[in-house]
Protein backbone atom coordinates (compact mmCIF):
# COMPACT_ATOMS: atom_id res chain seq x y z
CA UNK A 1 0.00 0.00 0.00
CA UNK A 2 1.12 3.59 -0.96
CA UNK A 3 1.34 6.29 1.98
CA UNK A 4 2.26 9.36 1.23
CA UNK A 5 4.24 11.96 3.99
CA UNK A 6 4.15 15.59 4.01
CA UNK A 7 6.40 16.65 6.39
CA UNK A 8 8.95 19.74 6.38
CA UNK A 9 11.55 18.45 9.23
CA UNK A 10 13.87 16.04 7.56
CA UNK A 11 14.70 14.11 10.84
CA UNK A 12 11.54 13.32 11.34
CA UNK A 13 10.23 12.61 7.95
CA UNK A 14 13.61 10.12 7.12
CA UNK A 15 12.05 7.97 10.44
CA UNK A 16 8.65 7.90 9.65
CA UNK A 17 9.69 6.56 6.08
CA UNK A 18 12.26 4.38 6.88
CA UNK A 19 9.85 2.54 9.73
CA UNK A 20 7.19 2.46 7.17
CA UNK A 21 9.15 0.97 4.42
CA UNK A 22 10.65 -1.53 6.67
CA UNK A 23 7.29 -2.57 7.84
CA UNK A 24 5.94 -3.36 3.68
CA UNK A 25 4.92 -0.10 2.78
CA UNK A 26 5.44 2.19 -0.37
CA UNK A 27 6.28 5.54 0.51
CA UNK A 28 6.75 9.13 -1.04
CA UNK A 29 7.76 11.66 1.07
CA UNK A 30 7.07 15.67 0.45
CA UNK A 31 8.48 18.58 2.09
CA UNK A 32 6.02 21.23 0.68
CA UNK A 33 1.99 20.91 0.15
CA UNK A 34 2.93 22.05 -3.26
CA UNK A 35 4.76 18.96 -4.60
CA UNK A 36 2.43 17.32 -2.40
CA UNK A 37 -0.54 18.44 -4.80
CA UNK A 38 1.33 18.08 -7.67
CA UNK A 39 1.71 14.46 -7.20
CA UNK A 40 -1.34 13.57 -5.48
CA UNK A 41 -3.06 14.84 -8.98
CA UNK A 42 -1.52 11.74 -10.20
CA UNK A 43 -2.00 8.90 -7.93
CA UNK A 44 -3.99 8.68 -4.84
CA UNK A 45 -1.91 6.88 -2.39
CA UNK A 46 -4.22 4.70 0.41
CA UNK A 47 -3.11 7.35 3.37
CA UNK A 48 -1.74 10.41 4.10
CA UNK A 49 0.38 11.25 6.84
CA UNK A 50 0.24 15.27 7.60
CA UNK A 51 2.18 17.60 9.62
CA UNK A 52 0.48 20.74 10.64
CA UNK A 53 3.29 23.59 11.47
CA UNK A 54 4.55 23.48 6.90
CA UNK A 55 5.81 25.74 5.24
CA UNK A 56 3.74 27.93 2.70
CA UNK A 57 0.33 26.22 3.87
CA UNK A 58 -0.60 25.12 7.15
CA UNK A 59 -1.15 21.79 7.75
CA UNK A 60 -5.02 21.97 9.14
CA UNK A 61 -5.39 24.03 5.71
CA UNK A 62 -3.73 21.13 3.31
CA UNK A 63 -6.54 18.71 5.53
CA UNK A 64 -9.64 20.88 4.87
CA UNK A 65 -9.08 20.68 1.28
CA UNK A 66 -8.37 17.01 0.96
CA UNK A 67 -12.03 16.36 2.76
CA UNK A 68 -13.92 19.31 1.10
CA UNK A 69 -12.66 17.30 -2.56
CA UNK A 70 -14.69 14.60 -3.08
CA UNK A 71 -11.86 12.64 -5.10
CA UNK A 72 -9.33 12.72 -2.16
CA UNK A 73 -12.24 13.18 1.01
CA UNK A 74 -12.16 9.07 1.78
CA UNK A 75 -8.15 8.51 1.99
CA UNK A 76 -7.40 8.17 5.76
CA UNK A 77 -5.48 11.10 6.83
CA UNK A 78 -2.71 11.06 10.12
CA UNK A 79 -1.69 14.04 11.55
CA UNK A 80 1.67 13.65 13.17
CA UNK A 81 1.77 17.28 14.63
CA UNK A 82 3.80 18.69 17.75
CA UNK A 83 1.15 20.82 18.49
CA UNK A 84 0.16 18.35 21.33
CA UNK A 85 -2.92 20.39 23.40
CA UNK A 86 -6.57 18.88 23.61
CA UNK A 87 -7.39 21.95 21.54
CA UNK A 88 -4.92 21.41 18.69
CA UNK A 89 -5.45 17.55 18.66
CA UNK A 90 -9.69 18.36 18.77
CA UNK A 91 -9.28 20.37 16.04
CA UNK A 92 -7.16 17.97 13.70
CA UNK A 93 -10.25 15.53 14.67
CA UNK A 94 -13.07 17.92 13.78
CA UNK A 95 -11.19 19.01 10.52
CA UNK A 96 -11.73 15.63 9.59
CA UNK A 97 -7.99 13.62 10.42
CA UNK A 98 -8.94 9.98 11.08
CA UNK A 99 -5.77 10.00 14.30
CA UNK A 100 -3.69 12.32 15.55
CA UNK A 101 -0.26 11.15 17.27
CA UNK A 102 1.79 13.97 18.81
CA UNK A 103 5.30 14.39 18.68
CA UNK A 104 7.48 13.06 20.23
CA UNK A 105 6.32 9.24 19.19
CA UNK A 106 7.30 6.18 19.56
CA UNK A 107 7.75 4.15 15.80
CA UNK A 108 5.91 0.79 17.20
CA UNK A 109 2.61 3.00 17.78
CA UNK A 110 3.18 4.96 14.54
CA UNK A 111 2.94 1.55 12.66
CA UNK A 112 0.31 -0.04 14.81
CA UNK A 113 -2.20 3.44 14.39
CA UNK A 114 -1.21 2.65 10.27
CA UNK A 115 -2.17 -0.81 10.59
CA UNK A 116 -5.23 0.10 12.11
CA UNK A 117 -6.20 3.10 9.50
CA UNK A 118 -5.43 0.96 6.44
CA UNK A 119 -7.71 -1.79 8.16
CA UNK A 120 -10.75 -0.03 7.21
CA UNK A 121 -9.90 0.05 3.69
CA UNK A 122 -10.86 -3.66 3.39
CA UNK A 123 -14.93 -2.19 4.17
CA UNK A 124 -13.88 0.42 1.18
CA UNK A 125 -17.06 0.81 -0.69
CA UNK A 126 -18.22 -0.89 -4.12
CA UNK A 127 -20.29 1.04 -5.87
CA UNK A 128 -23.09 -0.97 -8.25
CA UNK A 129 -25.87 0.37 -10.70
CA UNK A 130 -28.06 -0.85 -13.58
CA UNK A 131 -24.86 -3.26 -14.48
CA UNK A 132 -22.26 -0.76 -14.17
CA UNK A 133 -19.98 -2.25 -10.99
CA UNK A 134 -16.71 -0.17 -9.47
CA UNK A 135 -14.83 -1.02 -6.90
CA UNK A 136 -12.50 1.60 -5.34
CA UNK A 137 -10.00 -0.42 -3.77
CA UNK A 138 -9.09 -2.89 -6.36
CA UNK A 139 -9.64 0.29 -9.39
CA UNK A 140 -12.08 -1.85 -11.32
CA UNK A 141 -14.99 -1.71 -13.29
CA UNK A 142 -16.82 -4.11 -14.65
CA UNK A 143 -20.01 -3.80 -16.74
CA UNK A 144 -22.79 -6.67 -17.29
CA UNK A 145 -19.41 -8.88 -15.64
CA UNK A 146 -16.91 -7.18 -18.47
CA UNK A 147 -14.11 -5.99 -17.23
CA UNK A 148 -13.90 -2.20 -18.77
CA UNK A 149 -10.13 -0.47 -18.81
CA UNK A 150 -10.91 3.23 -17.97
CA UNK A 151 -7.97 6.40 -17.32
CA UNK A 152 -7.48 7.58 -14.09
CA UNK A 153 -9.86 10.70 -14.88
CA UNK A 154 -12.17 8.92 -16.36
CA UNK A 155 -12.79 6.46 -13.40
CA UNK A 156 -12.83 9.21 -10.68
CA UNK A 157 -15.44 10.85 -13.00
CA UNK A 158 -17.64 7.57 -12.93
CA UNK A 159 -17.12 7.32 -9.12
CA UNK A 160 -18.19 10.78 -8.67
CA UNK A 161 -21.48 9.85 -10.81
CA UNK A 162 -22.25 6.24 -9.58
CA UNK A 163 -21.63 7.62 -5.57
CA UNK A 164 -24.52 9.28 -6.09
CA UNK A 165 -27.12 8.11 -8.37
CA UNK A 166 -29.90 10.69 -10.01
CA UNK A 167 -27.75 13.41 -8.36
CA UNK A 168 -27.23 16.07 -10.55
CA UNK A 169 -23.27 16.88 -10.52
CA UNK A 170 -22.80 20.53 -11.74
CA UNK A 171 -19.90 21.26 -13.95
CA UNK A 172 -18.21 23.60 -11.59
CA UNK A 173 -18.25 20.64 -9.43
CA UNK A 174 -16.82 18.04 -11.03
CA UNK A 175 -14.22 19.65 -12.66
CA UNK A 176 -13.31 21.10 -9.09
CA UNK A 177 -13.04 17.60 -7.61
CA UNK A 178 -11.92 16.00 -10.35
CA UNK A 179 -9.20 18.25 -11.62
CA UNK A 180 -9.26 20.24 -8.83
CA UNK A 181 -9.88 23.82 -10.21
CA UNK A 182 -13.21 24.73 -12.61
CA UNK A 183 -12.56 27.01 -15.10
CA UNK A 184 -11.34 26.50 -18.88
CA UNK A 185 -11.65 23.07 -18.93
CA UNK A 186 -14.90 22.66 -20.60
CA UNK A 187 -13.97 20.87 -23.15
CA UNK A 188 -12.00 18.58 -21.29
CA UNK A 189 -15.21 17.28 -19.35
CA UNK A 190 -17.39 16.95 -22.36
CA UNK A 191 -14.83 14.96 -23.95
CA UNK A 192 -13.93 12.73 -20.89
CA UNK A 193 -17.79 12.20 -20.89
CA UNK A 194 -18.23 11.25 -24.38
CA UNK A 195 -15.05 8.59 -23.95
CA UNK A 196 -16.27 7.16 -20.55
CA UNK A 197 -20.11 6.75 -22.40
CA UNK A 198 -18.38 5.12 -25.20
CA UNK A 199 -16.45 2.65 -23.08
CA UNK A 200 -19.49 2.06 -20.97
CA UNK A 201 -21.35 0.53 -24.23
CA UNK A 202 -24.84 0.48 -23.91
CA UNK A 203 -24.56 1.61 -20.14
CA UNK A 204 -22.84 4.57 -21.50
CA UNK A 205 -26.92 6.25 -22.02
CA UNK A 206 -27.03 6.22 -18.62
CA UNK A 207 -24.45 9.48 -18.24
CA UNK A 208 -27.34 12.09 -18.72
CA UNK A 209 -26.55 15.31 -19.66
CA UNK A 210 -28.57 17.89 -17.71
CA UNK A 211 -28.44 21.05 -19.76
CA UNK A 212 -26.78 23.86 -18.73
CA UNK A 213 -26.03 21.94 -15.32
CA UNK A 214 -24.05 19.41 -15.26
CA UNK A 215 -24.23 15.14 -15.61
CA UNK A 216 -25.93 12.51 -13.54
CA UNK A 217 -26.33 8.86 -13.91
CA UNK A 218 -29.51 7.40 -14.13
CA UNK A 219 -31.57 4.69 -15.91
CA UNK A 220 -34.78 6.31 -17.92
CA UNK A 221 -38.38 5.05 -17.34
CA UNK A 222 -37.97 3.75 -21.11
CA UNK A 223 -34.78 1.89 -20.55
CA UNK A 224 -36.68 -0.81 -18.14
CA UNK A 225 -37.32 -4.16 -19.15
Amino acid sequence: MLIYILEDDDNIREIESYTLKSNGYEVEEFVSPKSFYNTLNNELPDLIILDVMLPDEDGLKVLEKLKSNFVYSEIPVIIISAKTTELDRVKGLDLGADDYLCKPFGVMELVSRVKARLRNLEKEQKFSYCGIELSDSERSVFVDSGKVDLTYKEFELLKMLISKPKTVFTREAILAGIWGYDDNLGRTLDMHIKTLRKKLGDKGKYIVTVRNVGYKLEKSDKDET
